[in-house]
This record gives structure tokens, sequence and C-alpha cells, in this order.
């Protein structure tokens, strides 16, 4: 196998482990949370708690962050952003009324514009750091 086939496995091997590792937070996160909240005025809420969605975003930011560390930024955001559209799709997919899909969506441009973002900012501190330790002091 040559550098570039040899590359490209590596890349493409990227993709699916971090979108595996954006699936498993999901699961581990939210997926065993299936249950609404019935209120006493007869609303509902859920299924999922703030602190459910807060934990798993932060854990996906850690996911982007170390890959970016890495050198691979653009697997992380496509990565994690497909892995968290397969997780919303097969969590709420037995929805009958079909408006899943609008949360399935919602779900994958949140986490493309989040990922993105944090993996633009990560790059930027790696740059500045970089610059600012390359200086003679």
């Amino acid at each position: 196998m040559d550098m570039v086939t040899g590359s490209a496995v590596r890349r493409g091997l990227a993709y699916v482990v971090l979108g595996g590792i954006a699936l498993g937070l999901w699961a581990g996160w939210l997926g065993w949370d299936q249950e609404r909240d019935v209120h006493p005025d007869g609303s509902s809420t859920g299924p999922y708690e703030a602190w459910q969605v807060v934990g798993l975003v932060g854990c996906l930011v850690g996911v982007v962050v170390g890959a970016v560390v890495r050198g691979w930024g653009r697997e992380a955001v496509v990565g994690v952003s497909g892995g968290m559209v397969l997780a919303a799709y097969w969590d709420w997919s037995d929805d009958a009324s079909g408006l899943f899909m609008v949360g399935v969506l919602m779900v994958g441009g949140g986490c493309l514009a989040g990922a993105a973002l944090v993996s633009a900012v990560v790059r930027n501190l790696m740059a500045v750091r970089s610059n600012f330790s390359d200086r003679d002091c």
C-alpha cells in the first residue's frame, strides 16, 4: 500500500471511528431515556433532561477538540455530525407523525455548525500558540 492509499484508508477510518463515537455518546447520554414526563397540568416534556443534552454536547466538544489537535479536523466535523444524524434517526424514527425528520435535520445542521466552529477555534488557537512559541525572546 503506497502512502496516498494508506492516508486515504486512515482518513476513512477516522470518519467511521468518530461517527461511531458520536453514536455511542448519543446512546450513553440520550438513548436509554424514552419516557416523557407528564406534569400535573397535563403537559409533557422530554424525554430528555437538560443535563443529558449538556453532557452529550460537552463530550462531543471534547471529541472534536481531541481530533483537531491530532490533525483530524475535517474528519471530526463530518464524522461526529454523521454519527449524530444516524443516532437521531435511529432513536426517533418510530414517530408516527413523520416529523422526526425535521428534528434529525436540525440535529445534523446544529452538529455540523457547532463542530465546524469548535474546529476553527481550536485550529486558530493552535496557530496562535505556534506563532507565539516560534518567536525569539
